[in-house]
């Protein structure tokens, strides 16, 4: 077999399915606009779910823990121990405070600076506020981390509040799976959307399938047209599905930008990578070949010549 004319059949195949959809302008676009609504809507919540993964490391606050040096510890260690966590992996930054410092602090915001006077010595220890990555920020992130800090010399207490962390990656993943849950759902809707599209198609030119079968054209050559189709369905749907959702982070971009400048951070909303557009675009293309799939296997086969 000739490798060349094999896909040169293929390419006008592709190319003549092409212009078939396009001579219904109309009704590929209602369809090519389902698909796309239906691919639209998990899409846009991934990207909000991705976009509050990435907020949640902005609240530092959350995820710090608070490193209490012992006593006897001069502050020389407690900045040596800083520059030791800094060069882990799972540590983003590391800020000393002081006992001098502390204690500052504390007259200030305490309103007990009379009694804090009456004291012979600072009663407060050096102290280390670890931030930990993005990727360690989640709840066995932390108490790994704080397992590590706490085992070393001179640390007498590591804090964390883990019930805040644990609360809010619970949140996340109770809406990444829905977001997964919501996505299989209408990827079924996607499947049956083509795959009823391509039925009517099939009954429309059912006149011309059993010409063709009638000089001696096998079902695989039949449906290729078909299948071809429902691809451009897909990619059609999919390159909606991207607009859709480009247009959606565009428009929440500025008040998102708002609110996060109220709360004193730059956070900015993020859109679809290239990579992503690609991978929907692909994932639509497969959905739309499945749903042709199943309509030609069944279809095809049944119409034979009279």
């Amino acid at each position: 077999m000739n490798v060349g004319a094999y896909f040169s059949r293929h390419a006008q195949v592709l190319v003549g399915s092409l212009g078939r959809i396009a001579q219904q302008p109309l009704a590929a676009f209602m369809t090519m606009a389902v698909i796309g609504v239906a691919l639209a809507l998990p899409l846009l919540l991934n990207v909000f779910l991705q976009n509050a993964r990435a907020a949640s490391g902005n609240l530092t606050a959350a995820f710090d823990l608070s490193v209490y040096m012992d006593k006897k510890a001069d502050t020389a260690r407690a900045r040596a121990l800083a520059k030791q966590l800094r060069l882990r992996g799972d540590v983003a930054s590391v800020r000393v405070v002081t006992a001098d410092e502390a204690l500052t602090e504390f007259r200030g915001g305490s309103g007990f600076g009379n009694a804090l006077d009456a004291l012979k010595d600072n009663p407060l220890p050096d102290t280390l506020v670890v931030t930990p990555t993005l990727d360690a920020g989640t709840p066995q992130g932390t108490e790994s981390l704080k397992a590590a800090i706490a085992a070393l010399p001179d640390v007498q207490i590591v804090q964390l509040d883990t019930d805040w962390v644990k609360r809010l990656h619970a949140i996340l993943d109770m809406v990444r799976y829905a977001v997964v849950l919501t996505a299989a759902l209408l990827g079924v809707g996607v499947v049956l959307i083509v795959s009823n599209t391509i039925r009517l198609d099939i009954l429309n030119r059912r006149a011309e399938i059993e010409v063709m079968k009638l000089v001696g054209a096998s079902d695989g050559f039949t449906r290729r047209p078909f299948l071809y189709a429902g691809i451009w369905y897909g990619l059609g749907g999919g390159f909606l599905a991207v607009v859709l959702v480009t247009l959606g982070t565009f428009l929440l971009g500025e008040p998102v930008a708002h609110l996060a400048i109220l709360y004193g951070s730059g956070f900015r909303l993020e859109g679809l990578g290239i990579v992503s557009m690609l991978e929907v675009l692909a994932a639509a293309a497969a959905l739309a070949w499945g749903g042709s799939w199943l309509a030609v296997r069944r279809h095809i086969r049944a119409i034979e010549p009279a």
